[in-house]
Parts: C-alpha cells; structure tokens; sequence
C-alpha cells in the first residue's frame, strides 16, 4: 500500500515513515503544500495522511484538490487544531478520519488499517476473491488451504492488482506503486516483467488458472477466469 504523508515536521515525519514503513507500507513524504500539491497531481495513493497547517498553504486547500482528483483516496487528518469546529470541518469537506497531535504512532497504524479496511476490504480483515484469501494484517496470501509463498514484491504486486480488479493497470503505475514515486527507470520495466512472471506462475501452480491477463499496449488485468 501506498501512503503520501504530508507533514512539516521533520522529526514527526521521520517517526511516521520509520514506523509505517516498518508495518509494510510505502511511504512518500511532501513537507509543504507545494510539495503535496505535486504529489496529488501526479500520482495515487491508497491514503494521504494530511497535515493542516502546512508552509505555503492550507491542508484543507490539498483535501479540497484530493476530492477533485482523486475522489477514492482515503484521507486522514493529523492535526494540532482539536476543536470540534475543526474536526467537523474536516470531515465534512471529505477527510475519512482526524486525529489529533500528538497521538501514539500505533494508534495511526490503527487508524490506517481500519481505513483501508473499510475502502478497499468492505469492513472485514480478510479480502476474499475467488479462492483466494489475502491477509492484509499478516502479509499472507492463501489459495484455499494452502500458502501461496510469495516475496514481499510479489505479496505488493498481487494485491494491488486484487484492489484494482477488472481495470487494466500499466507498467509504470506498478513500479510507481513497487518502488515509489522517484521510480525514474520508465524505459525499461525488466524488474516489473519479472515480479509479474514469478506471481502468474505461483498463482498457476496452486490454482491451475492465470489471473493476470496482458493488456497489449496498455499494461495488465486482474480478472477471474
């Protein structure tokens, strides 16, 4: 999964991306509204962890721009700002959750899961597509009864393509989401079209069916045979 943390506090920052990188996340980082600005516009995130005050502009200004272009983008509001006044706003202009500074870096994680859970899992701690069960919380992938031994890229790559079930996803949206915003090897997606056989195969041995079907030109759809 990948977060966008927007934050102007280097030493906050830092403690969220060690612990959420730690929980299995990929973290990229804006300290500014210029920088979160560009991040929004350019790329996708399962959630943005968003600051209020901010250098240069108002967090309330990047979650007004978030509903616009990415509308499906869970946003959860980290703030000193602790009136209600604040956290009714906030929510009500599209912000999934607000929590107030300071708070435990496990209750952040919490959070995160839960909206995760609930944007992308329906509510439950498991996803189940076809036979297949996925673990957010323990990293695991089952077919059936049986452990699919996947890497920590490969476990990444097939659960982004469950999320995005039925829609074609492209070669530079996976290594974006694999290897992070700054991946800069456009032209060559050798590392991508590795992952991509190692999981086909997996999944193939322990299902006799291959879920991920190439989109010539376009990239690769998840779907269920």
């Amino acid at each position: 999964m990948k977060l966008l943390l927007v934050e102007d506090e280097p030493l906050l920052m830092e403690e969220m991306e060690r612990y959420l990188s730690e929980q299995g996340y990929r973290c990229e980082k804006a300290y500014d509204f210029e920088q979160g600005e560009d991040k929004i516009m350019l790329y996708r995130y399962e959630i943005v962890v968003l600051d209020i005050t901010l250098p240069g502009g108002s967090g309330m200004q990047l979650l007004d721009l978030l509903k616009k272009v990415h509308h499906d983008t869970g946003v959860l509001i980290i703030s000193a700002k602790d009136s209600l006044t604040d956290k009714i706003t906030g929510l009500k202009m599209g912000a999934d959750d607000y929590i107030t500074k300071p708070f435990h870096l496990e209750e952040l994680n919490a959070r995160i899961s839960a909206l995760i859970r609930r944007k992308n899992f329906n509510g439950q701690n498991h996803l189940y597509i076809d036979d297949l069960i996925v673990d957010p919380i323990g990293q695991e992938v089952w077919y059936k009864d049986q452990v699919v031994h996947l890497t920590r890229k490969e476990y990444e790559l097939l659960l982004y393509f469950i999320i995005n079930k039925n829609r074609v996803v492209s070669k530079q949206s996976i290594a974006e989401h694999l290897w992070g915003d700054h991946y800069n090897i456009a032209d060559n997606y050798d590392a991508v079209y590795v992952h991509m056989v190692n999981v086909r195969k997996k999944l193939s041995a322990y299902a006799g069916k291959d879920y991920i079907k190439t989109v010539y030109g376009m990239g690769y759809k998840f779907v269920i045979p």
